[in-house]
């Protein structure tokens, strides 16, 4: 890339950032998602630089617009798609989704509060993905950046953590060291 496709590209992003941002969130309805589908955007304007005009002219303006609609699109089908497809489902995937279903019930509606100070950050997301949006192993695992493995097995281990604090929440076992 030349420098002068390179300043090219910088106006283009400091012009359109922010409205391609607003379109692809309008579309998608998530921040995250928005972003990912500007980004995926950028990626494919840098392909047709050579071709753009002026960033600041009408033309450019509708090109741009042209290319985060498409990519936003794009991005809501694959989601959509994505998200309705079903997962498999094995003896312990349900064995764990009963227990925590349990935990739920059981040790949170005692002291909640109390509760999850005791968990590091990534303890009580990994807790709200499971029990309170109810997402799938693999699902979690993605959005944890782990394997589906490791997201079961941490989850294991808070569950077990959860269990052995549930009578008695005054215990050194209740805190984290």
């Amino acid at each position: 890339m030349t420098s002068t496709e390179s300043e090219k590209l910088r106006r283009l992003y400091d012009i359109y950032e922010q409205p391609m941002y607003r379109i692809a969130y309008a579309i998608l309805g998530d921040c995250d998602a928005a972003e990912d589908s500007v980004s995926e955007a950028f990626l494919r304007v840098m392909k047709h630089l050579k071709r753009i005009g002026e960033p600041d002219s009408p033309k450019t303006k509708k090109f741009i617009i042209k290319v985060i609609r498409s990519t936003s699109i794009e991005q809501y089908r694959r989601r959509r798609h994505f998200y309705n497809s079903e997962a498999p489902i094995d003896a312990d995937t349900l064995q764990i989704a009963d227990d925590s279903v349990d935990i739920e019930r059981e040790v949170f509606a005692r002291q909640p509060a109390e509760i999850l100070d005791c968990l590091t950050n990534e303890e009580r997301r990994l807790l709200m993905l499971r029990c309170g949006y109810g997402l799938s192993w693999r699902e979690i695992a993605e959005r944890l950046s782990v394997s589906e493995a490791a997201a079961r097995k941490r989850f294991e281990r808070i569950k077990k953590r959860l269990i052995t604090m549930k009578g008695e929440p005054d215990d050194e076992s209740f805190k984290i060291t």
